[in-house]
């Protein structure tokens, strides 16, 4: 059995506001299977200026006549609410989890929730203060890496790194650079951390999903790899997991026709148990590196494979030609690898057609 695909059921803002639908969400992803169901923790206020435009599919979904900013103030999660969404993940025996976008959330996250692990979404990479934050928590980070560069990715390791592994130095990009390059630097995060390759586009479609990246960042960084996803449809998620996906995040709603601006990019709650048992699938297939029949294949091996038979009857002494050397099932007997081995050479007793050839 390959290792564990831990499976985020993203509820992110869907929803809407209300602490019933979100204790539906929960409910929802407990269903599917899946291991963690992970919320949006954040401020409206100190997440967007009241200029900071609506994204494309945000527009799209919401329309233009309301800002970012009173959209997102319509959306947030009451702290209170958090705590009933954790007793309720709780009794049903799934982890309770949000992402952070400010200071504030973190530390009440952390702090006051007691959070398992920490989430840090594609629009925060850059932003390093609240990564240094994130990793001087000493919990273990994932990190999103949608519209980011290699060095993007590489930058916030070193800020990660330089956050683990502590020391007395002010924070600096060159402390930041020395941190990833150093062996403890580099320890701490190969341990601690867990890249998501991802696409910021809702929905993205298939052939900008460039899965190939998130290879290409194990190898760079020495760090475990997932993938979040936000195509519409479940092929995507499944084919990461055979590339070595260790973490698959996918969002999910109630329904896909409520209004907000992340619904139409979501798995209803079917489809995610549909997802995650596939997941679950393609890492039972996965199985070991190693090339070998399995135990149900052994038993097919006789049935399956061939051994050296006599073609016609062959005497004692006679030479084995090609005329009266042949290879039939059952393969219990001499491998036919052999053939060109017993050409020649003389029977050492009697062949009646299609006996085995010792």
């Amino acid at each position: 059995m390959s290792d564990h695909v831990t499976v985020i059921a993203e509820a992110g803002v869907n929803h809407n506001g209300s602490l019933d639908t979100a204790l539906a969400l929960v409910a929802a992803a407990a269903d599917a299977g899946a291991d963690i169901v992970k919320f949006q923790t954040f401020k409206a206020d100190a997440l967007a200026a009241a200029s900071a435009p609506k994204a494309v599919y945000q527009a799209r979904e919401t329309g233009s006549a309301q800002s970012q900013l009173e959209m997102l103030r319509a959306l947030e999660l009451p702290y209170a609410h958090h705590h009933e969404l954790a007793r309720a993940c709780e009794a049903a025996d799934i982890e309770f989890l949000s992402t952070a976008f400010d200071a504030e959330s973190l530390a009440f996250l952390v702090g006051e929730m007691g959070i398992a692990r920490i989430k840090i979404p594609s629009g925060e990479l850059t932003n390093a203060p609240l990564v240094l934050a994130a990793a001087r928590s000493g919990l273990p980070v994932i990190v999103s890496t949608g519209m980011a560069t290699l060095g993007d990715v590489e930058a916030a390791l070193g800020v990660i790194a330089f956050g683990m592994i502590g020391g007395n130095e002010a924070p600096s990009r060159a402390a930041f650079e020395a941190a990833y390059a150093s062996e403890q630097g580099r320890a701490a995060l190969a341990g601690n951390v867990t890249v998501l390759h991802c696409t910021t586009d809702y929905p993205t479609p298939p052939d900008a999903v460039n899965m190939r990246a998130m290879a290409t960042m194990g190898r760079a960084f020495g760090v475990r790899t997932g993938y979040s996803d936000h195509t519409a449809g479940l092929a995507v998620p499944v084919l990461a997991v055979g590339l070595g996906a260790s973490l698959i995040e996918k969002h999910f709603t109630l329904d896909r026709s409520m209004p907000g601006p992340d619904h139409t990019a979501s798995l209803e709650p079917d489809d995610l148990a549909r997802m995650v048992a596939m997941i679950r699938e393609a890492q039972a297939a996965l199985g070991s590196p190693v090339k070998a029949p399995g135990s149900a294949e052994r038993a097919n091996i006789v049935v399956a494979r061939k051994s050296l038979v006599a073609a016609q009857p062959i005497g004692a002494g006679d030479l084995f030609t090609e005329q009266n050397l042949g290879v039939k099932r059952p393969g219990d007997g001499r491998t036919p690898m052999d053939f060109w081995r017993v050409l020649g050479t003389s029977a050492t007793r009697a062949y009646a057609p299609d006996e085995a050839v010792e």
